[in-house]
């Protein structure tokens, strides 16, 4: 939360402009936020006042350990050295997302068709299946067995399944029944 941040500190948050989850947390600050997407944001700031880092949970920790050094780099070059106050950073990125993206990447590339299985809601699901579409255009996205079209597997031999954290375990079994119902294929 933004409770205590002096008022001559500058809020920062990284995120997609726009973003729901983004626009909620510039709402928060009364709309002092600057959002940074992409380097040249970083022209934004105001380097003389204390920077406060915030992070959108569903961007990758690359992205944001990247922008941390880049904004750091920018106060030493301002203010000559980087002192305590100068610079907090509140890493609000969601773990689970980036501690599964590799994994994720390698799991939607093995597989000819991807079936990822999430509530409709969980911004966890939605970040975790654009990792996977992102490798792999046939992957898909269910919230119940009754949305799977046999169509999807046409031609194909293997089918991977996945789920974001919160996906029960038994909606992942009934979508595996249900597409080896559809098709004779090997499902993971």
């Amino acid at each position: 939360s933004f409770e205590g941040i002096d008022d001559d500190a500058q809020i920062v948050i990284y995120g997609q402009p726009g973003h729901a989850e983004v626009n909620g947390l510039v709402g928060q600050t009364d709309g002092r936020a600057i959002v940074v997407f992409e380097e040249k944001d970083l022209d934004n700031i105001d380097y003389d006042k204390p920077v406060h880092f915030f992070s959108q949970t569903t961007k990758s920790t690359i992205g944001f350990e990247k922008m941390v050094r880049d904004i750091q780099e920018r106060i030493v070059k301002h203010k000559g050295s980087l002192e305590d106050g100068d610079f907090i950073t509140n890493d609000t990125l969601c773990r689970q997302v980036s501690n599964r993206e590799p994994q994720l990447k390698r799991f939607a590339t093995a597989y000819e068709v991807v079936v990822f299985v999430s509530g409709r809601k969980s911004s966890n699901g939605k970040a975790l299946y654009a990792v996977c579409k992102n490798v792999n255009p046939d992957s898909y996205f269910v919230s119940s067995a009754d949305e799977i079209e046999a169509d999807w597997f046409n031609g194909k031999q293997t089918v991977g399944i996945a789920g974001a954290t919160s996906t029960p375990m038994w909606l992942m079994e009934q979508v595996k029944e249900k597409i080896e119902q559809m098709a004779v294929l090997e499902s993971h």
